[in-house]
């Protein structure tokens, strides 16, 4: 037999002593925001007191591998790459999400299913649309 201790509300009258537990769930998430805009901003801001102020051509130049660069480096490149990517981590991550549905599809219930096969036919037709376009040619 279990038994459950009771739970006693206490007024919001007393004040905060360390060591005693926090009286109001208000105070997690006043503290919790409070952190969670310290921890990134503190980082950027001491960054950028420490850092050298001071520009010059050297650190204003192109690096490239060491290698010195040759005419403009800004050159125009192909973003057919990119989207090859893009589209090769949609149907990557498709298959993180399809594996335990795989797994377990004879003990899910049949809107599981139906909603699984659902997803599989919108990915099929990302597929035929990106085809159609182009997009899955490297070259």
């Amino acid at each position: 037999m279990v038994k459950f201790a009771r739970c006693q509300l206490v007024s919001g009258n007393e004040s905060f002593v360390p060591g005693v537990r926090m009286q109001s769930a208000w105070l997690y998430i006043g503290l919790f925001l409070v952190i969670g805009i310290i921890v990134p901003v503190a980082p950027l801001l001491i960054s950028w007191l420490v850092a050298p102020k001071k520009s010059n051509p050297i650190k204003q130049s192109t690096y490239e591998c060491g290698i010195e660069t040759v005419g403009d480096s800004w050159v125009q490149f192909k973003a057919q790459y990119y989207i090859f990517a893009l589209v090769f981590l949609v149907f990557d991550v498709e298959t993180v999400f399809l594996f335990p549905w795989a797994l377990a599809i004879n003990k899910l219930p049949l809107y599981a299913v139906t909603e699984g096969i659902l997803f599989i036919l919108i990915l099929v037709a990302g597929l035929v649309y990106a085809w159609r376009r182009g997009m899955l040619e490297w070259m």
